[in-house]
């Protein structure tokens, strides 16, 4: 069941199930408010479905405004996960490159604070190229839902800019080249964890186009990461607490090559399978 937070017509922000084409609008309870409510149910799932047994309103998902499916919960990104992030990290920071080489075998995960929500754009919300920057690029990854309790609730699409000649220049300025503002999108919707995920089918599509034109075109899977979801959620809840619960970025296998620079006016799409597609126009200054 893919949960969406939208805008109706009217103004109203309300939390629905998107189908196909449709979308189920739910309605509110003593319970169940936000979106925060139904995510840190005990179980959303069976929270969703007894929700959906008493709505009685569809209406096209082209007449509502998907939001970034996130209240004021926190959002972290887990670094260096899969192979080919090893490899671009390497190639983009010589005096790190060690470092990097170390943390993709090491037993504890490169995490870190990734954004607050009035950071995160939603569906078709631009995302940012920083104005100090000559080389930026978009991290597609597939996202954890996480509840206060470390539970993993759902999924969704998720991905950072990232300057790549700032933290090249020095490790230490990772969080000036990746955290700024309009510097994460979320999206379109959440994919309510109510089954085991096929790790290998689940694909990763990331496409930039520019003045109409396919620009890069990249793919990776889920099983191509190293690590698995639990095991990131545990190191991040390690001395941590969530109490509006945590959005986690699990690293990115898609990198476009080191000749590649995000220009304005480009259009970035993330498909993942069985979520969706989240698309994004970029800006600068």
């Amino acid at each position: 069941m893919r949960i969406g937070k939208a805008r109706l017509n009217g103004g109203e922000v309300r939390l629905v199930v998107v189908e196909e084409a449709s979308a189920r609008v739910l309605d509110w309870t003593a319970n169940i408010k936000s979106l925060t409510d139904l995510l840190h149910a005990k179980s959303p799932v069976e929270t969703a479905r007894t929700l959906l047994k008493t709505s009685t309103v569809t209406v096209p998902v082209a007449q509502v405004t998907l939001l970034a499916p996130l209240d004021q919960q926190e959002v972290w990104a887990a670094g260096v996960t899969y192979k080919r992030s090893q490899v671009a990290r390497m190639e983009e920071s010589e005096t790190g490159a060690s470092h990097y080489d170390r943390v993709y075998t090491a037993p504890r995960p490169e995490l870190f604070f990734k954004a607050t929500p009035h950071r995160v754009a939603g569906p078709g919300q631009p995302v940012r190229i920083r104005v100090d920057t000559k080389w930026s690029v978009p991290e597609p990854e597939f996202t954890l839902i996480v509840s206060p309790d470390l539970r993993l609730v759902g999924y969704t699409i998720g991905y950072y800019m990232s300057a790549r000649d700032i933290v090249g220049e020095n490790p230490l300025y990772l969080p000036q080249a990746k955290l700024y503002n309009d510097c994460c999108a979320l999206g379109p919707c959440i994919l309510l964890a109510d089954a085991p995920l096929d790790r290998p089918a689940t694909k990763i599509t990331l496409t930039i186009t520019r003045s109409g034109k396919e620009v890069f075109r990249g793919q990776s899977d889920l099983d191509q990461m190293k690590r698995g979801f639990e095991e990131l959620i545990s190191w991040l809840g390690k001395d941590n607490s969530f109490p509006n619960g945590a959005i986690l970025l699990t690293g990115t296998g898609v990198v476009p090559p080191n000749e590649f620079t995000l220009a304005a006016g480009d259009i970035i799409a993330i498909d993942i399978v069985g979520i969706g597609t989240l698309t994004n126009p970029v800006v600068q200054g």
